[in-house]
């Protein structure tokens, strides 16, 4: 009893800390990808200082002073600091500890079904690139190639090595499948209506859940982003929220997808 309390305390103790890292990679990640961006366009030379996940030091966006090691403690320094910044008293966005304590939950879950060993892992690195995702999209509207691209790879090399539970081929049909099928969404809609009704990063997060998911998933991961995405759009067309033209990101939608299959399997057969 003692080793399941203490490995589930582990798994939680790591999930703060990703979840910590997370928010440099939900930050900074598309500001990055911006500025290669913008040096690509207009043929100017990249900004000389050092902008990456590592540098400059995590600080507050509002007045820029450098966190010390004590106010960047995963969740207990925004707690302590009651949530504003210790040298400018600005607020700090709640979404931080949110995503720390939401990254935790999940690999709490993962220990207790799966026990600590590679199978958990795999699957707590595939829980962390959906967060990041989720988030990024939310934000920005962006699915950055850097996660999903490796996030198919991963699921791939996780079924092979049997640390998925999901056999090759519906590994394999999953990811061509998951991608197909919202790349043919993505041209009849656009036939119809000359308008493009989501982006290709939707094409390569399906593809990543089917990898890790299998084939059979698919259906499950589309109907439940599907109807998720229409209440969540309901929900913002009521609070006012919801943007001019309509359009909301697919991609927090499919995560949230992802995530319920992985934990619950797939919806029952009608």
């Amino acid at each position: 009893m003692i080793e399941g309390v203490l490995a589930l305390g582990l798994a939680g103790l790591l999930g703060l800390m990703v979840g910590s890292f997370l928010n440099v990679v939900i930050h900074r990640l598309p500001l990055m990808l911006q500025a290669q961006w913008d040096a690509e366009t207009t043929a100017q030379p990249l900004e000389t200082r050092p902008f990456n996940l590592a540098v400059p030091r995590s600080h507050c966006p509002q007045c820029q002073h450098p966190l010390r090691w004590h106010e960047n403690i995963p969740l207990l320094s925004f707690i302590a600091l009651r949530g504003r910044c210790a040298h400018c008293r600005a607020p700090i966005r709640w979404r931080y500890p949110a995503i720390e304590l939401i990254t935790a939950g999940l690999f709490i879950g993962l220990v207790a079904k799966h026990g600590w060993g590679f199978e958990a892992l795999a699957w707590a690195g595939f829980s962390a690139a959906l967060v990041a995702l989720a988030a990024i999209d939310a934000d920005t509207r962006l699915l950055p190639d850097a996660i999903t691209q490796p996030l198919v790879w991963a699921g791939l090399l996780a079924s092979s090595l049997g640390l998925s539970g999901i056999g090759l081929n519906e590994s394999l049909w999953g990811a061509a499948g998951g991608y197909l099928f919202l790349w043919s969404v993505f041209w009849l809609f656009k036939g119809l209506t000359g308008k493009e009704g989501m982006g290709q990063g939707d094409f390569k997060l399906l593809a990543g859940l089917g990898a890790w998911l299998g084939w059979p998933a698919l259906l499950s991961l589309v109907l439940i982003a599907s109807l998720t995405g229409i209440l969540g759009g309901l929900g913002l067309k009521w609070r006012g929220r919801l943007p001019e033209n309509g359009e909301l990101a697919f991609g927090p939608y499919l995560v949230l997808a992802g995530l319920w299959v992985m934990a619950f399997g797939n919806l029952p057969r009608i």
